[in-house]
């Protein structure tokens, strides 16, 4: 198994079958609030959650099959609006 260094999107790491440690029964929060802020510093894996959410709110039951959330969560298709700013050139601005 490979290490998924410096990758951020969860469906590349579940379909290309690298390392991933499971950490979505610490993400029920989210779907029970339903209000999200992340406040974290970087390099703290703000990404990959907010890739981890996006798939489970799109319905891709088929990423999560072993994980904690397989069986915990409706996996009906939603809307999903991701901003992603990681490609802002804050130099030019």
């Amino acid at each position: 198994m490979q290490l998924p260094a410096g990758i951020q999107d969860f469906a590349s790491i579940r379909q290309e079958n690298m390392v991933y440690v499971d950490k979505t029964m610490y993400m029920q929060p989210f779907f029970k609030s339903g209000r999200y802020f992340f406040a974290r510093p970087r390099r703290f894996g703000k990404s990959l959650l907010l890739s981890t959410l996006k798939a489970a709110y799109s319905g891709r039951k088929d990423l999560f099959k072993g994980l904690w959330l397989e069986d915990k969560f409706d996996f009906l298709p939603r809307k999903v609006i991701r901003l992603d700013f990681s490609n802002i050139n804050y130099l030019s601005i």
